[in-house]
């Protein structure tokens, strides 16, 4: 982002006689623009400044997602509901995978509910500047805006899962425990781990193209090695610990416990999930705001 400094103009050269100029010219300003160098803040204050413009985009990302479609904001159920069956077809029925005491069916698509929240966001933050690049190289807004509401705006898709969730909980007669409380704040993990690695993907995006065909591969394996279709009980000591430098794993894991009363209550994976997701998300900000002065050439 460029850094502007003002000067004001120095007085009249004691060659000129008053009155050659207009009067007040001593106190114009002189706006210098120049390109930033280095590691600079994240400028958080500028993204209060322009809510309404995140509103906006938020709002304009939803109604674009299921433009012109048949069966509109159905995908959004339909895609955690068919992998579900899928999972439960092949792990939980011909593998025999333990579910941790509950049904296999809303096992896995307690797992799943997070997660596409969580792909969804990534998928689409990572794209946000190349989707937007015209308009990144007409007008000034925070760059940040965009992956922040790329992520935001899978809360819609989100809630309605977790509606699909809530009826399949009903129908196998399983109800939620007081853990429910802390269910936000799971959902805020994978909200901050989306966000992290959407600054990363995106930065880099606007630079190398090949990042978009990585993404979909990363968002695939990242799948299998999250406890979705498995749980993390399989693991014993240290090694369940490190299973946490998985953020999302901690975010699974969490939201079972939270939902269906799990054993798998929030311990060292969880808080070492915690401390990887914020370091993805402040180490992802300053690397999108160093190269954010680059993305309207790169374009």
């Amino acid at each position: 982002m460029a850094r502007i400094r003002n000067e004001r103009i120095e007085q009249l050269n004691s060659k000129n006689v008053a009155g050659d100029n207009p009067p007040g010219i001593e106190n114009r300003v002189h706006v210098h623009i120049e390109p930033s160098k280095g590691w600079v803040s994240l400028r958080l204050g500028e993204l209060w400044n322009y809510r309404e413009l995140f509103y906006f985009f938020i709002w304009r990302d939803i109604k674009i997602r299921y433009k012109q479609t048949v069966l509109g904001a159905s995908w959004a159920v339909i895609q955690p509901l068919f992998t579900m069956v899928i999972f439960s077809l092949f792990f939980g029925r011909l593998a025999n995978v333990p579910s941790d005491g509950i049904p296999y069916p809303i096992f896995s698509y307690a797992g799943l509910v997070p997660w596409t929240f969580f792909a969804n966001g990534l998928l689409q933050s990572s794209n946000s500047l190349v989707n937007n690049s015209n308009m990144l190289k007409k007008i000034y807004f925070p760059r940040l805006i965009l992956p922040i509401s790329s992520v935001f705006a899978g809360i819609v898709d989100f809630v309605l899962a977790f509606l699909v969730l809530l009826l399949m909980m009903a129908f196998f007669r399983i109800y939620p425990t007081g853990n429910i409380v802390w269910l936000p704040l799971f959902l805020l993990l994978a909200l901050v781990t989306s966000l992290g690695v959407g600054f990363w993907f995106s930065a880099m995006n606007a630079q190398f193209r090949d990042i978009r065909y990585i993404v979909p591969f990363v968002v695939q394996a990242w799948l299998f090695i999250t406890p979705i279709a498995y749980p993390s009980s399989l693991l014993s000591e240290p090694w369940k610990t490190l299973y946490g430098l998985n953020p999302m794993a901690g975010v699974v894991e969490g939201f079972r416990w939270a939902l269906l009363g799990t054993d798998t209550e929030p311990g060292s994976m969880t808080a070492v999930s915690a401390v990887v997701a914020v370091v993805l998300l402040i180490s992802g900000a300053y690397y999108f705001r160093r190269m954010e002065k680059s993305f309207a050439d790169v374009m």
